[in-house]
């Protein structure tokens, strides 16, 4: 019989069988419920073991998770969901979370708004993640000692290998399947049926760039461009700029004067940066950098790479058009000038995620959104925003997605 190995509540191995029997039990003190106070209590209490700073100091992406699970924004994402008039919200049943290796705390964000929903929930965890996720782990187990009973019956975060049996039997047993991680992923897990009741929220292969005002930049004050590139850096090197919302290209808007000065600029100060945090770049990636950005230039696509050490590659494009979307490895910034930001309507398309930005009014940036008009772009932030996890992703408002309606209708 296949088995799984239970990461939260730590445990050894379990039958997948009996693992999902264990979740179609009713909890201690009855079934969760939409802003079940269990749970809520139990996200704030874990949101402040995140929040130390020994955690916080070794996995500052733990810092943002811990703010999205304070108090008042549970509140927030909990009125996103209250009952209306004839209408009323339930969990949906039991939710099966399938997250990428590659960006080791999106599972938590996943799990915990469904867990908010009232739903029960298995989460694969991958025996590939280590460090944050392992950091996540820990805090969420050292917080179940003081949780109510409900938790431990209800939520689930397991490992297991490349086994088909158990995610066909987590598949066939799920009100709803989520999938992240790319294509590919989406792909091979839809290979396994689900209820004919129950249906998928899949989080396939995205891109995203950064646009930046070269005249804004040029009269930002010091400390506004010192945050700007601290900002840029916290985008791109938290997770190895392989998560779907960090800025693969950067597009310069404005003419070629300002544009060069402002780019050799904020190329000074995101130095800075790297010389102060040193992100971790081994020799295999260092190769991956070189091949990837060489090939850009073989396709034609490139007309000019520079290498600023192993953290930090250039490539100038030959057109804004031939913006890359796939990963060229850790700290690779593809560029281009526009004139305006009416110039790259044409050039998204439905990958693109995040658009982050500097120096751009309100004005300006919701006629780009509607020059757009949804062909792609789910979301526009400021630099340094765009790994801040909301409960609308991808143009889903999650806690919508994690609940059911039941309408009542009165003569």
């Amino acid at each position: 019989m296949s088995k799984v190995i239970e990461r939260f509540p730590a445990g050894g191995a379990v039958a997948v069988d009996d693992l999902v029997a264990a979740l179609r039990e009713v909890p201690t003190g009855g079934p969760l419920r939409v802003g079940d106070e269990r749970v809520v209590e139990f996200l704030v209490s874990f949101a402040r073991r995140l929040l130390r700073p020994a955690i916080a100091r070794r996995h500052p992406e733990l810092a943002s998770l811990g703010f999205f699970l304070r108090r008042g924004e549970i509140a927030k994402a909990l009125e996103r969901v209250a009952d209306a008039p004839g209408q009323l919200r339930f969990p949906r049943g039991l939710v099966f979370h399938v997250p990428p290796a590659n960006v080791d705390t999106i599972f938590v964000y996943s799990w915990a708004l469904s867990a908010l929903a009232g739903n029960a929930n298995v989460v694969r965890i991958s025996s590939r993640s280590a460090g944050a996720a392992d950091a996540v782990l820990d805090a969420l187990n050292d917080t179940l000692a003081e949780a109510d009973e409900a938790i431990r019956q209800t939520q689930r975060m397991v490992t297991y290998g490349r086994d088909d049996a158990v995610t066909a039997a987590l598949s066939a047993a799920a009100d709803l399947r989520v999938i992240w991680g790319g294509d590919r992923s989406v792909s091979d897990l839809r290979r396994h049926p689900l209820a004919p009741h129950a249906r998928d929220l899949t989080f396939p292969d995205r891109s995203s760039f950064t646009v930046i005002s070269a005249a804004a930049w040029l009269a930002a004050d010091e400390r506004d461009r010192d945050t700007a590139a601290l900002g840029l850096y916290n985008d791109s090197y938290w997770f190895d700029q392989a998560a779907c919302s960090s800025p693969r290209t950067v597009y310069w808007v404005g003419d070629a004067a300002s544009t060069e000065s402002a780019r050799a600029d904020l190329l000074v100060r995101l130095r800075t940066v790297l010389d102060g945090r040193r992100p971790e770049v081994d020799a295999a990636m260092a190769v991956e950098k070189r091949v990837a950005t060489y090939g850009l230039a073989i396709e034609g696509a490139a007309n000019a790479i520079h290498f600023d050490g192993n953290d930090l590659a250039t490539v100038d494009l030959t057109a804004p058009g031939n913006i890359p979307r796939r990963w060229l490895g850790v700290g690779t910034f593809p560029q281009a000038r526009v004139a305006s930001l009416a110039e790259l309507a044409p050039v998204v398309v439905r990958r693109d995620q995040t658009v982050t930005y500097f120096g751009f009014d309100g004005e300006e940036l919701l006629a780009f959104a509607r020059a757009v008009a949804g062909r792609g772009i789910d979301r526009i932030v400021p630099v340094g925003d765009a790994l801040n996890f909301a409960a609308v992703w991808d143009g889903f408002d999650l806690m919508h997605e994690f609940t059911r309606i039941t309408t009542v209708t009165r003569r």
